[in-house]
């Protein structure tokens, strides 16, 4: 069973597992930089592996510099990641189930093995196990020119690693990274035996200079050679074979002296884990079902009984919670604060109804009059919702959002809103006026006065109301501009919704859903009565149709 868990930001994901201390980064080029910045910044946080190829050089330089100046470890750009055997990879390094047990990654063995390309490491991996007892650790650091960590880095750490008794080095000609190697080795830094090859050594067959597949594969020069590095790697104490092709003897070789000399006791093995069948085979033969295709994050029917967002029903009940609290749950997926959600069932309980003219309740009566079933009734109610009936408290809190934010004077917005020919959603009333205000604001407001930390968007509206009222009385800020501005203040001033996370849910619409909810109470209760009262099929009256040609 896979468990995916998605959060907003680093920040949060960093927050929520604050054990975890390496960052996977798959993100493309354009915005890897930034966000291997931003998990470096993280105090939980000690190595970012960065996927990414292409990331631009000078913004490399910079991650380089942030992570050595507060001892953290930045592996890439262009890796595919490390495994320590029978531990844990990181990145998509090893390739596949049975690429890792053929390779004897499942268990620890005695070589430390660190390579600039990915696609050679999963080669070496496999050579090395062939002659040795396995890998310890294996890092492939990327390719491009200026990497994160160094050759040497890995090699002077696994010469620290008491497990890792010998080392294996896979470089490439261009760049000069190996030679800080060739100098710990000089300086006797490292005192395991180091089997190294740098690849590239065709490049000399080639009449002119070479770009090889990696960003930092070209010699820059005679010292950048892959047969320089070598010597000097020779020279400086490494065992060096002769070729590519004798690596694999080399490793075989030195291998064999250590253990020879009782340096080494190989790692006895072990029976691998089972692998279990190939999805896609066990499919076709008809042993599991699809894989799913319903994501759900908002409640689990799982277990001993249900949960809302993680909160099982029982505690719900036995908290003494609300209707508000469940949507708070499932809707938000976290427990807001009471006053909150008692806001939430003060809205449901003012727009439950409002009426049997209005056409969300008519359409319902019709359809339930016609003998049809109550699904069937509410459905025929709730189709008529929509830009002129309840979905003013989206628009409402729309625009009202975007004038506030933009600083717009009420003067601004509604002569901008006058311009584009839209009138302004939640004001306007077809019976209160200036002199008659509509209780169910006021109450809304009192309540929110009372309650919310901060009330910047209502008041916002309020400011509009006035200015409104001087051009006609009937322009007051009615239920749905009320609810509008309201909800904008609670999830602004609860503290626990981001400014991308309040933009979405007005983007998304949680406010119809707020009027749809309600307005079904409603709606249920209109069919509920035209079938207790068994009225007859309507049919709309003559003398209110215009018949004309």
């Amino acid at each position: 069973m896979a468990i995916i868990f998605a959060f907003n930001g680093i920040e949060a994901a960093c927050a929520a597992h604050p054990t975890a201390d390496v960052f996977i980064n798959f993100a493309s080029y354009r915005s890897a930089a930034a966000s291997s910045m931003s998990a470096l910044k993280q105090p939980t946080i000690r190595v970012v592996a960065i996927i990414a190829e292409g990331v631009p050089e000078s913004d490399t330089k910079q991650l380089i510099a942030y992570a050595r100046s507060n001892n953290k470890v930045v592996i890439g750009p262009a890796t595919v990641g490390g495994i320590q055997a029978g531990a844990f990879k990181i990145g998509d390094t090893a390739g596949t189930i049975d690429n890792i047990v053929h390779c004897k990654l499942y268990r620890p063995g005695s070589v430390g093995f660190v390579s600039k390309s990915g696609g050679m490491s999963n080669e070496m991996y496999n050579t090395i196990a062939r002659v040795t007892d396995g890998i310890y650790e294996g890092i492939a650091i990327g390719g491009d020119v200026f990497p994160g960590s160094t050759l040497s880095d890995h090699i002077l750490r696994f010469n620290n690693i008491p497990q890792v008794k010998m080392m294996v080095v896979l470089g490439e000609l261009g760049g000069r990274d190996e030679y800080s190697l060739v100098e710990a080795l000089k300086q006797g830094k490292v005192n395991k035996p180091v089997v190294a090859w740098v690849s590239g050594t065709c490049a000399r067959l080639f009449k002119s200079e070479v770009q090889f597949g990696h960003a930092g594969a070209k010699s820059g020069g005679e010292m950048e050679s892959a047969q320089a590095k070598n010597q000097a790697l020779r020279e400086a104490g490494a065992v060096v074979p002769t070729s590519y092709e004798a690596l694999e003897a080399t490793i075989k070789e030195t291998f064999e002296q250590l253990v020879e000399e009782g340096k080494i006791t190989p790692v006895k093995e072990v029976k691998p884990p089972q692998i279990p069948e190939d999805l896609n085979s066990a499919i076709k033969s008809g042993k599991v079902r699809a894989p799913t295709h319903i994501i759900s994050t908002i409640s689990d029917d799982r277990g001993e009984e249900p949960c809302y967002a993680g909160v099982p029903m029982s505690s719900i009940v036995e908290q003494g919670l609300g209707v508000g609290d469940v949507i708070s749950l499932l809707w938000f997926k976290r427990s807001l604060p009471r006053y909150c959600t008692k806001f939430i069932e003060i809205c449901i309980m003012l727009c439950a109804d409002h009426g049997p003219c209005v056409s969300g309740a008519h359409n319902t009566i019709v359809t339930a009059r016609a003998g049809k079933d109550l699904v069937s009734s509410l459905v025929s109610g709730l189709l008529t919702i929509g830009p002129r009936f309840g979905g003013a408290i989206d628009d409402a809190a729309r625009y009202f959002k975007d004038a506030y934010d933009r600083g717009l004077t009420p003067y601004e917005f509604v002569e901008s809103m006058k311009k584009k020919g839209i009138r302004v959603p939640g004001i306007g009333h077809r019976i209160k006026r200036g002199d008659n205000r509509d209780k169910r604001v006021e109450l809304l407001q009192l309540f929110a006065r009372t309650n919310f930390p901060s009330v910047k968007y209502m008041e916002y509206a309020v400011q509009v109301e006035t200015y409104t009222l001087s051009k006609a009385n009937n322009l007051v800020l009615n239920v749905d501009g009320a609810i509008g501005s309201l909800f904008l203040d609670l999830l602004a001033g609860s503290g626990m919704f981001t400014k991308q996370e309040i933009d979405e849910i007005v983007e998304i619409g949680y406010l119809n859903g707020l009027f749809v909810l309600a307005r079904s109470i409603g709606l249920i209760g209109h069919t509920f009565d035209q079938k207790r009262l068994k009225q007859p099929l309507y049919r709309h009256p003559w003398e209110d149709v215009l018949y004309t040609k």
